[in-house]
């Protein structure tokens, strides 16, 4: 892919962000924690309460539409916070106005729409990146080392628990949530940085078999699923996941067992490391205390690391860390995992596409 946007090297990096509802705040003060390098230019929401609020907590330019935002906007890159089933219109759009693009998770709720996206971005010659910002977690970062340095030997078996509560409150505080289209249920929404781990830090899946249920909410999508998975390198495991966690978030973590080591990385969202040892000594053990961190959120701190990346990319420092093409690998995870709840059969991936 080529990029035609050269690097900005003489003034701040311009941001504009659609959708200002709860995950908009992250990323406010995402922006706030990097002001000496980049600035909110404009906020766009068709909800006017939410678009005034937005407009007074960060000082940008109010849109009432996309279209307004995109007539006018000075930014450089455009960040979509909006439902996720708009994501893949709302990202062709902004691409083909010649602006890169920075989307929420998931990047789609549909392949082919994700596919599209790197499409059209491709084509514009922009860039399209896809916020994982629990990767930049120090637990996570920790882990990855462990794994890529390649400290457990072979790999055995990968359990990831995702424990959580979504009351029907949450559910019904906007008409788009528990939808397929615009949602997704509680893999594809909430878990969605527990099955980017399975890809990022163990590898590529091989196949998947999952059930999912609809046990307890009044909503189309699933409150609670398992699956299993075979790695391509032998390793197999799974992951379970429920918004019914009685009476609060109780777990986020992931445990890896292999031939030379065994780690357990829980707490609420990946941030304690509760297990460690290995066969071996090596340096970063030493982090392993410094690593964990208290957490009230299940989205972690990650954000102002995420764009930090980000930011280092349109300055022509870095290379992106998770693109659009990063992005996919938990997409089609996601969407093998459906298929198979789906038609009660073992996928296999690469999906065909």
């Amino acid at each position: 892919m080529h990029v035609r946007r050269p690097p900005i090297v003489d003034r701040k990096v311009r941001l504009a962000l659609v959708g200002c509802g709860r995950i908009a705040s992250n990323h406010f003060e995402a922006v706030k924690r990097h002001a000496e390098r980049c600035e909110l230019v404009d906020v766009c929401d068709i909800d006017p309460a939410a678009l005034r609020a937005a407009v007074e907590k960060t000082g940008a330019r109010g849109h009432a539409s996309l279209t307004d935002l995109l007539a006018s906007t000075q930014a450089d890159c455009v960040v979509l916070t909006t439902p996720s089933g708009l994501h893949p219109q709302q990202a062709i759009d902004v691409a083909r106005s010649g602006r890169d693009v920075m989307t929420e998770k998931p990047m789609a709720t549909r392949w082919h729409d994700g596919l599209a996206m790197v499409r059209a971005c491709d084509e514009a010659g922009v860039r399209l990146f896809v916020v994982k910002q629990n990767r930049r977690n120090r637990t996570l970062q920790l882990l990855k080392q462990a794994v890529d340095s390649g400290r457990f030997g072979r790999i055995y078996m990968v359990n990831v628990n995702v424990f959580w509560t979504r009351p029907q409150e949450y559910y019904d505080s906007a008409a788009w949530r528990g939808t397929w289209e615009f949602d997704g249920g509680a893999f594809m929404n909430q878990a969605s940085h527990y099955v980017d781990l399975l890809d990022w830090i163990v590898g590529p899946v091989e196949s998947i078999m999952a059930y999912t249920g609809t046990l307890a909410r009044n909503i189309e999508v699933e409150d609670t699923g398992v699956a299993a998975i075979k790695w391509r390198n032998g390793a197999m495991g799974s992951i379970n996941v429920t918004m019914l966690t009685y009476p609060k978030n109780l777990e986020g973590s992931i445990t890896i067992l292999g031939e030379k080591g065994s780690v357990v990385v829980g707490g609420m969202a990946v941030n304690e490391i509760k297990h460690w040892e290995f066969a071996e000594p090596h340096a970063m053990d030493a982090q392993i205390q410094d690593a964990s961190y208290q957490t009230t959120s299940v989205y972690g701190f990650g954000h102002p690391l995420y764009y930090r990346n980000v930011i280092d990319v349109l300055q022509g420092k870095a290379n992106a860390e998770t693109d659009g093409r990063e992005g996919l690998k938990s997409l089609e995870l996601l969407i093998g995992l459906y298929q198979s709840a789906r038609d009660g059969k073992r996928v296999n991936l690469p999906l065909h596409y």
